[in-house]
């Protein structure tokens, strides 16, 4: 259910990269949560860098809440760029194909979801 990369980039490069190839495979970033800092507003100290890209293409949205608007909750899709506690950077995300897949049996959901995945798969290998 999850996809996971390695990439030798720092996290700053990769995050930037990855904001990049979104746009150039048109989805967009909807917002952007640095969740370090987000804790650390509220006294935790995480120990590694988390950043999570919320995402859409909103052609995709629309066909996906047209089937079923109930899976708004699913939506947008997510990709978190984050450190290791030995300082490695992944990229990863919640399958699409899994996670629509647990919430309906719509052939229609099915084919969105695949679609979605593949491209947001090709997104995380052309920033990493």
């Amino acid at each position: 259910m999850k996809y996971i990369v390695d990439t030798t980039k720092t996290i700053d490069q990769v995050s930037q990269d990855l904001q990049d190839a979104v746009k150039a495979h048109n989805f967009g970033v909807l917002h952007t949560y640095d969740l370090k800092e987000t804790l650390k507003t509220k006294g935790i100290d995480l120990p590694n860098e988390c950043r999570i890209f919320e995402i859409c293409n909103p052609g995709q949205a629309a066909a996906v809440l047209a089937e079923d608007m109930a899976l708004n909750m699913a939506l947008p899709c997510r990709l978190s760029v984050w450190e290791t506690g030995d300082n490695h950077v992944k990229i990863g995300m919640i399958s699409p194909v899994d996670m629509l897949g647990h919430l309906s049996d719509s052939s229609v959901l099915k084919k969105i979801a695949a679609e979605v995945e593949d491209t947001m798969k090709t997104i995380i290998q052309t920033a990493k």
